[in-house]
C-alpha cells in the first residue's frame, strides 16, 4: 500500500484516511492510566472511553508528529506482526475515534 492509498474506505461519515495523516489528541482530551479501574482511559468533555490495550498501544503513539505509517511500522516491529494487517485495523479505530471527536487530523 503506498503513502496516498486511503486506508479504509470513506463509508458511513467515516473520514478517508491516509498513511501520511499525522493525527492528535486535540485539546481538552486527554490519554490516562486509570488505576482504579487497572487501565487506561481516554477522557474528553462529558465522556470517557476505556481502552483495551491494543488501543491504549496505538494511542501512546500518537503525539502530533509521527504519521501513520511510522506508528503502524512501530506496531509492526515491537510486536512482529504483518503491517498489512496492522495497518487497516490501526487506520479503522483511528477513523473510528476522529468521528468521535476525540482525535483530529492536523
Amino acid at each position: 500500500m503506498s503513502a496516498d492509498t486511503p486506508i479504509n474506505d470513506d463509508a458511513g461519515g467515516v473520514p478517508t484516511l491516509q498513511e501520511h495523516d499525522v493525527v492528535k489528541i486535540p485539546r481538552g482530551v486527554r490519554l490516562r492510566e486509570d488505576k482504579a479501574r487497572g487501565g487506561w482511559v481516554l477522557l474528553a468533555p462529558e465522556r470517557v472511553f476505556q481502552l483495551d490495550p491494543i488501543a491504549q498501544q496505538v494511542l501512546t503513539r500518537v503525539d502530533g508528529e509521527r504519521d501513520i505509517a511510522a506508528i503502524v511500522d512501530d506496531l509492526a516491529e515491537t510486536f512482529a506482526a504483518p503491517r498489512e494487517r496492522i495497518l487497516v485495523d490501526v487506520g479503522a479505530m483511528l477513523a473510528d475515534l476522529i468521528t468521535k471527536n476525540v482525535l483530529e487530523v492536523t
